[in-house]
Formats: C-alpha cells, structure tokens, sequence
C-alpha cells in the first residue's frame, strides 16, 4: 500500500522550549485534523538542554528530527525543509508568538504566489520596545536596498515554495538571520510574495536573541543579501558620495589658489573603482542567472 504524500509540511525548529512547545503542537495537531489538505509536521531538536525532548516524545503523530548540539535557527530551519515531503513548506516557531490557527489561510494563498508572510503589523503584535527601534532601521535599510515595500523582513510565521527555497541554501545563514535573508532573496529575484497582517504574541519562554549583536548581524545580513543579487543598489550610493566629496574637496583647494591637489584626486578614482566594481559584480549576477535559465531549459 502506498504512503499518502502530504500537500503541507510544517516545519518548527526547537531549542530549549520546554515551556510552550506542548501548547504549539497541541494546537496544531487539533488544527490539522480538520484541514481537506494532508499536513506533516516536522520538529527539529536543536540540540536541546532541557525537558523539550520530553515533551516531542509524547506527540507520536509528528516527525521529531535531532540536532547533537545546537546549531541554530537557520540550520534547524533547512534540516527540516530537506526532510519535507511536500512542496509547499510552512514554517513557525516553538514559542507560542505566532497565531498557527493562520497557517490555512496562508497556505490557501499560495495557488499563485511563492511565498506569503504572516506580518506582524496589526495592533495587536505584541513585538517587545526593545526590538522595535532596530526593527524599523533595518526594515527601511532593507526597502532601499530591495526597491520595494516589505511589510515584515523577518517573520518567523510564512509559507514557501521548497523547491525555490532550497536554491537559495548555500546563501541562507544558520543562525536568526534565515528569514531576513529569504525575504530578501525572493524580492531581489522577482518572485511573487504577499504579506498577510497577524497578531503576535509574548513568548512562553526566555528569548534567544540579543538585541545588539543580533542587530549588528541583521545589518550585515541585509546588505550582504542585496549585494549578491543587486550590487549597484550598495554600491551607488558609494560611488556618488566619493565623487561628490572630491568634487566639494576640489572646489575648496581651487578657491585656496590650487589647481587639482592629491585628495581631490584620490577620492575621485575611489569613487570611479567603487563604480566599476558595482557594474562587474553587476555583470557577473546577471551572467550567473541567464546560465541557470540555460540549464533549466535544457
């Protein structure tokens, strides 16, 4: 007899969630029993220390996939995407802060699009104040650079295209900044995505994250992405800020009796290389993704 394949997987990474992992798959399991589609979900213990190993071991009805050690957020994200058997791939997290009851809606949302995110932009997203100041910084850094609106970088609740997901891995970080990067991605690449406002709860639980160094990773992380796959959008804004300070330096030394002096000079060839450098690196993403159309119409 042959197994029934599931249309969604839904995959929740774990570590040390002890306190409201029960909550999360108890609403779960209760809401996918009565879902026309056929859902799996996936757990990955990553690396747990304390009783959340315990508390997977009493749901026989979830598949529970172990990290030795705790590898991080991202990591235990695409140990699950690989094990899943569907396309259409949902993601949330162990903490009870996301409205699960949500993910039908989002994945009905799919029919025509790539992926859609739950944002947490109603007024009843509960995002700590601490956050929130880092948050909006990143959030209009990353609008510049994607040229586009992005309602929430980097909701943890969203439903993907595995198949498209998993072309991006060898970019995608380990750690918090997966989902940062995965909107970016999609964007930069021109695939279809919709954000849907949710709710977002306070956690069960003590935070991972770390405001300040996590932070500083997100803004490392944003403009890295966008410099992969849109290097002018980065560099431009460079290339002009030279350019316009050799001009200004330039203007200064020729009112103080010199012609051209050494600064002006130097600042006006940095801004030239920093062009140059844009447009190659431009070039060659352009040449990477016209050999990976020709590879796929072979």
């Amino acid at each position: 007899m042959s197994q029934i394949l599931p249309d969604v997987t839904i995959v929740i990474p774990a570590y040390n969630e002890e306190a409201g992992i029960g909550a999360v798959l108890h609403s779960l399991t209760t809401l996918v029993a009565t879902q026309h589609l056929v859902y799996e979900i996936i757990v990955v213990n990553d690396g747990s220390t304390d009783g959340t190993g315990q508390v997977l071991a009493g749901f026989d009805t979830i598949t529970v996939i172990d990290h030795q050690y705790n590898r991080g957020y991202g990591a235990a994200l695409k140990t699950g995407i690989r094990a899943a058997h569907s396309d259409i791939i949902v993601i949330t997290d162990a903490d009870g802060t996301y409205p699960n009851e949500r993910i039908p809606e989002l994945v009905d949302l799919m029919q025509d699009r790539d992926m859609v995110v739950g944002a947490r932009t109603t007024a009843n997203a509960k995002i700590p104040l601490i956050r929130r100041p880092p948050k909006w910084v990143l959030s209009k850094l990353a609008n510049y650079l994607a040229e586009t609106r992005i309602d929430d970088i980097n909701s943890g609740l969203r439903a993907f295209r595995k198949a498209i997901i998993v072309r991006f891995f060898n970019i995608l970080p380990n750690g918090f900044s997966f989902t940062m990067t995965i909107t970016l991605a999609m964007h930069t690449n021109n695939y279809q995505v919709l954000y849907v406002p949710i709710d977002y709860f306070v956690r069960v639980g003590h935070s991972k994250i770390r405001p300040i160094q996590d932070t500083i990773r997100f803004l490392n992380t944003v403009i890295r992405t966008v410099f992969y796959f849109n290097p002018m959008r980065v560099l431009t804004p460079i290339g002009v800020f030279f350019v316009l300070l050799s001009a200004i330096v330039g203007i200064g030394s020729f009112l103080a009796g010199q012609l051209l002096d050494v600064t002006t000079l130097i600042l006006f060839v940095t801004g030239v290389q920093v062009f140059l450098t844009g447009a190659v690196a431009d070039l060659i993403d352009k040449r990477n993704r016209i050999d990976n159309v020709d590879e796929q119409l072979l």
